[in-house]
């Protein structure tokens, strides 16, 4: 594929600098990570890829690529999966945490069948440190509701990437979060966890803004997929599990609430009996959305 000019890259530059003028959220700047850097982190970060696997890699635009960029990349668990679905695929992980990193090595390192197909960088995803044209494919996971602007990590990505590449965004959309039977607490926490999300530069809404922004920094054939999580009695295994997961969720920003006093230990212990008590309820009901958006180069 032809490479673009220097030209297009400065006219592009010029616009974003325009677009975040106009922008007051774009001056934002992350200044934390809701759930930190734990060992209890990283794995509950692993068995969150798991849980929503399916939901997220299921017919991916990735076949063509052989050079995926992963910025965000964590802890490993979504390159774990990339690598098992795409066997010809070679991915180049970028991640500000250096705990994150040693983990995601140890992951893919015990497994041989990975080997040479990945690499781990230490760095800011606002700032690549790759050419451009790098890349024929990228892959955000659950990074972009944890910066400031959004806007200029997927710009930065789209200059890494070869004229025809594919993108693929993950994102949450934490207004859709509905639970039965009605539980004051964990909606109250709820809404704790977004304001404190928030004021550590994140957003916690930003996967019904992806259409904009990717349209706003120049990508094009852009679709947003809505995956929803509606799990009822017509699947309980499934439901008590996710209810599992999604109290290891909240609870992983417990402390950072604390800390900030956005809530109390009075509604921690509420929301725990409170999801036991959903957990047994032969007619609880979980509902969340996130967004998945792919686009092209």
């Amino acid at each position: 594929m032809p490479s673009r000019t220097e030209t297009e890259h400065q006219d592009q530059d010029q616009d974003q600098d325009q677009d975040r003028s106009r922008d007051p959220g774009a001056e934002r700047a992350a200044t934390g990570y809701l759930h930190g850097f734990t060992p209890e982190e990283q794995r509950r970060l692993r068995g969150q890829a798991r849980i929503v696997e399916h939901r997220i890699h299921g017919d991916l635009p990735f076949a063509r690529c052989r050079r995926l960029l992963e910025p965000g990349c964590g802890v490993g668990a979504q390159t774990e999966i990339l690598l098992r679905y795409f066997p010809e695929l070679h991915i180049t992980g970028v991640d500000a945490s250096v705990p994150n990193l040693d983990s995601a090595r140890s992951l893919l390192g015990a497994q041989p069948w990975f080997s040479g197909r990945f690499e781990y960088l230490h760095g800011n995803a606002t700032e690549l440190p790759f050419p451009m044209d790098s890349f024929d494919g990228a892959f955000i996971c659950w990074l972009l509701e944890h910066v400031g602007d959004p806007a200029l990590v997927l710009s930065e990505v789209r200059r890494c990437l070869r004229p025809g590449s594919p993108i693929v965004v993950n994102e949450v959309q934490n207004a859709t979060f509905f639970l039965s039977p009605f539980s004051r607490h964990t909606l109250s926490y709820w809404s704790a966890f977004n304001e404190q999300q928030w004021a550590l530069g994140g957003d916690p809404f930003v996967g019904a803004k992806l259409g904009n922004l990717l349209l706003r920094v120049g990508y094009h054939d852009i679709q947003t997929l809505v995956k929803t999580i509606h799990l009822d009695n017509r699947r309980p295994g499934e439901r008590a599990e996710f209810l599992e997961f999604w109290t290891d969720l909240l609870l992983s920003g417990c402390q950072s609430l604390l800390d900030a006093g956005r809530t109390t230990p009075e509604t921690v212990e509420g929301m725990k009996k409170e999801l036991r008590a959903v957990g047994r309820d032969p007619d609880a009901v979980f509902f969340y959305s996130f967004i998945q958006a792919r686009a092209v180069v």
